[in-house]
């Protein structure tokens, strides 16, 4: 399971990719993130790991492949599920008159 920062540096590469075709700098990572250097090269190390992305030659951000944009299902925290105690919505007033 990705950290959540994992998960915002992932969807910032996927994202900045498709907008600006493009991969961003690691200088531009550390400006939308708000982190280190260091933070976000651990949190790419993190995800060469877990296989979201592929980065060989890592002189620069331009060679990064994105094998998955987004967290894999089986990975995502499952919330319990909560029984609502509201009553069924009444649409008789919207859909009689």
């Amino acid at each position: 399971m990705l950290t959540d920062f994992q998960r915002k540096v992932l969807r910032i590469l996927y994202n900045y990719k498709g907008g600006r075709r493009r991969f961003p700098t690691i200088h531009e990572l550390t400006v939308k993130t708000g982190k280190l250097n260091p933070d976000v090269m651990a949190a790419l190390d993190a995800l060469i790991a877990a296989e979201y992305i592929y980065w060989d030659d890592k002189s620069d951000t331009s060679n990064i492949a994105i094998l998955e944009g987004w967290e894999r299902e089986s990975e995502k925290p499952q919330l319990p599920k909560v029984q609502s105690t509201l009553k069924p919505a009444n649409t008789d007033y919207w859909t009689q008159y």
